[in-house]
């Protein structure tokens, strides 16, 4: 991002139809979050705010973009975007107390910066993986789309952000379902260090839409005037007629990456051409020179800005530090769900495994109108086991909707339709493909109720687990890559009926559930399951055998295993638990038991080392510690990838290792 020594370095602006009070009005916001970042970077240096991301040099995007849209929609901003809180009024003092990390601030001092959201002022706040923010401006706008509403979802990123796989994903979303959201590159010439020609190869980042079938612009993001009245008409053409467009705001970052970083890395004359395009001084002179602001008014609001920022700062200053309280760490993890008990009716059918996951979707979209389903070939193919087949005639395309392939996105889509009120389902069509949508799972799902009381009400089912032949990539059981995460609910039932039941309930629940079903089940397992709607709640295993001379404990299609052992070697007097909710645990059933016994074998799929075996093996040897007659035993996977061929397959499941496990144990 050179200077062109052909191109005056001040802005050249035209009043473009906008009055005198609208351009005095627009001058107020630009200068606000400038007088508010002077004071932070002196805070900053007496060491009262912890870090800071400065925008000076890039606050007319923020202004612009934010007075263009209504109080309504939505903005995603980043965290060099303070004209977008100031411009939607945010109280100062909250500000304030969110980067001091009081309880007062957004996030009760969780997060710092601007890591929150605020549904009273429809702004939702980056996380540092930036990618994800992207995805959830899909969902957002999907929702507004499904709503009928004629609404823009604004979202930012800055230049280097587009080279995340998130970007071009998200993109490719919106311009395939022809979601009204304004995608705004902020490019400031530098990611971190990083100028723009190690980043990318293109001339301008707006080529990029090219490759979408989506509309572009390249706007001057000094200038005020061109930012607010160019985004004022495209969001009204997107309002409209609905449709993404991505703008590219050509502008410079004055200060480091933060604070810490410095510029030294950035060549002297390129900081002073754009020292010159100064989007506060210059849009200063230009109102002056038009006899539209006086020296007086200017005095005035900077006079009447900075006493509002001391007043607001000596309220938070006044507030107490946060404090930890357990008990309020744990409630806010998950929004408050009441389970609601709806019992099954008398009459059953004999269904295979499939078959109630399919009924339980159909029956939670029939009671749902607001739940969306997503993921890929699910809608006229029915999915890859057919599951979802039929759902399209009966609900439509809008609410059962084939994705590209792109997980990361959808997970993100899914979390911007919860954002805007509604419920969603992500099928991986294997869990295993879970892992290209790791990040938004764990990082956004899981920790936004914790940060800002935002919930994720979103159901990912993972078709899971071996012992059909498909090797590494197939078969995984992977619930101890989300178990271990607080802030999600992992079910993992073993037969037709739990399934159906903790499925509606999945659906019931506002918090995010990936909830694992076992291929080797979908159609070798049929009960007598009831024909209509019921429920069954989390956190509660199921006893399938009762003994005192052992407990076995496990869950999925190790359950069935142990029965099969169980019956062939001619064991009696054994407790088998079925754990069905792997988060929450039902941990009072499993003491209970192995108080009882004295003897335990934790039995998964899972390989051992970092499984969910290990953890209840741990909690066992804790709290039953002087029941125990033998020691805690675990039996699991190979500690290798799942192989294909049938041998290998078969050596590496413990399935063979059982009735050994079992003598062992019994005999110690």
């Amino acid at each position: 991002m050179q200077p062109n020594s052909s191109q005056p370095p001040s802005i050249k602006f035209e009043k473009e139809n906008l009055s005198s009070a609208q351009l005095l009005d627009l001058y107020a916001a630009l200068l606000k979050p400038r007088l508010i970042e002077e004071k932070m970077l002196i805070l900053l240096r007496q060491g009262k705010i912890s870090k800071w991301f400065s925008g000076i040099g890039q606050e007319a995007i923020s202004i612009g973009v934010s007075k263009s849209l209504n109080a309504d929609e939505y903005i995603l901003p980043m965290h060099r975007n303070l004209g977008v809180f100031t411009s939607r009024n945010v109280p100062l003092n909250r500000l304030f107390s969110q980067w001091q990390g009081k309880q007062n601030g957004f996030t009760k001092g969780r997060d710092r910066s601007f890591h929150f959201g605020t549904q009273e002022y429809k702004i939702v706040g980056m996380i540092s993986h930036l990618g994800p923010q992207l995805g959830v401006a899909d969902g957002i706008a999907l929702a507004h789309k499904l709503k009928d509403e004629n609404k823009v979802t604004a979202v930012f990123t800055g230049e280097g952000g587009t080279s995340e796989g998130d970007f071009h994903e998200a993109l490719n979303i919106a311009s395939v379902w022809d979601l009204p959201v304004l995608f705004c590159i902020e490019n400031n010439g530098y990611g971190l260090s990083t100028p723009t020609n190690e980043q990318y190869r293109c001339k301008d980042l707006a080529d990029r839409a090219q490759g979408y079938g989506m509309e572009s612009h390249i706007i001057d993001g000094n200038n005020v005037i061109e930012v607010y009245s160019r985004v004022s008409k495209i969001a009204e053409s997107i309002r409209q007629n609905p449709r993404p467009v991505l703008l590219e705001f050509k502008t410079f970052r004055m200060r480091g990456h933060e604070e810490a970083s410095g510029t030294k890395y950035v060549p002297e004359d390129l900081m002073n051409f754009w020292q010159k395009k100064d989007p506060v001084e210059n849009f200063r002179g230009f109102l002056i020179d038009e006899n539209i602001l006086s020296e007086e008014q200017d005095a005035h609001f900077k006079n009447e800005i900075k006493a509002e920022i001391d007043e607001n700062l000596r309220e938070a200053n006044e507030e107490d530090a946060s404090r930890y309280d357990e008990t309020n760490e744990l409630n806010d993890l998950y929004q408050d769900f009441v389970y609601e008990e709806v019992m099954p009716n008398s009459e059953t059918e004999t269904i295979r495994f499939i078959d109630s996951i399919a009924q339980a979707t159909k029956q939670s979209m029939q009671r749902h109108n607001s739940l969306v389903l997503m993921g890929q070939d699910i809608a006229e193919y029915g999915g890859v086991f057919k599951i979802t087949d039929g759902l399209l005639e009966e609900f439509g395309k809008e609410r059962v909707r084939n994705t590209p392939i792109c997980e990361s996105a959808i997970v993100g889509t899914a979390m911007g339709l919860s954002i805007n009120g509604m419920k969603a389902m992500v099928e991986m069509q294997f869990g295993d493909f879970v892992s290209s949508g790791f990040n938004p799972i764990v990082n956004y799902l899981a920790k936004s109720n914790y940060r800002w009381n935002q919930n994720a009400d979103v159901v990912i089912r993972m078709p899971c687990g071996a012992g059909v032949g498909a090797g590494p990539f197939h078969s995984q059981t992977n619930e101890a890559w989300f178990t271990k995460v607080p802030g999600l609910k992992v079910v993992y039932p073993a037969f037709p009926y739990d399934a159906k039941g903790l499925l509606n309930t999945s659906f019931n629940d506002p918090n995010p559930v990936l909830f694992f079903e076992h291929k080797a089940l979908y159609r070798s397992i049929r009960q007598e399951v009831p024909v209509d709607y019921y429920t069954l709640p989390f956190g509660k295993a199921s006893v399938l055998k009762e003994g005192d001379k052992l407990t076995i404990i496990t869950y999925g299609a190790a359950v069935h295993w142990a029965l099969d052992t169980l019956e062939e070697a001619e064991l009696e007097n054994i407790e088998l638990i079925d754990l069905r909710s792997l988060q929450p645990l039902d941990r009072e059933t499993i003491i209970n038991s192995v108080k009882k016994t004295g003897k335990v074998l934790v039995l998964t799929e899972d390989s051992l080392f970092g499984s969910l075996a290990s953890e209840i093996s741990a909690i066992i040897s804790e709290e039953c510690f002087e029941y125990l007659d033998a020691p805690v035993m675990r039996l699991g996977s190979g500690e290798t990838p799942i192989p294909f061929a049938a041998a290998l397959e078969e050596g590496y499941l413990p399935k063979k290792k059982l009735k050994e496990k079992l003598k062992e144990l019994i005999d110690y």
